[in-house]
């Protein structure tokens, strides 16, 4: 997994693009990238699916916070990604929730 951080030099903003690799959604049909960035909507930024069977978006975050999020495989198993900046726990599930810093 990957997420790379194109910070822009005229605005306060940064492209983050997040990958979850094919092994990580072995057979997936769909992948979103859901977090506090989409209010957790489960549906708001679904995932291109790349001819290797990774999954890739690209969205523009501001700067200067961290950012909260999870991959939602399949409408029904949620999966961390392995190269975030820090992991936390969510109140809800009392599993961890992946974090990017910018």
């Amino acid at each position: 997994m990957s997420i790379k951080k194109q910070i822009l030099k005229t605005k306060p903003q940064a492209n983050v693009t997040f990958q979850l690799p094919a092994v990580a959604a072995e057979g997936a049909e769909k992948v979103t990238v859901v977090g506090e960035f989409n209010d957790w909507d489960t549906t708001a930024t679904e995932m291109k699916k790349l001819k290797s069977g990774d999954f890739k978006a690209t969205v523009k975050l501001a700067t200067g916070k961290e950012y909260q999020f999870r991959y939602l495989i399949d409408g029904q198993k949620w999966e961390n990604d392995w190269d975030a900046d820090k992991y936390v726990p969510n109140q809800l599930t009392f599993e961890d929730n992946s974090v990017v810093e910018l």
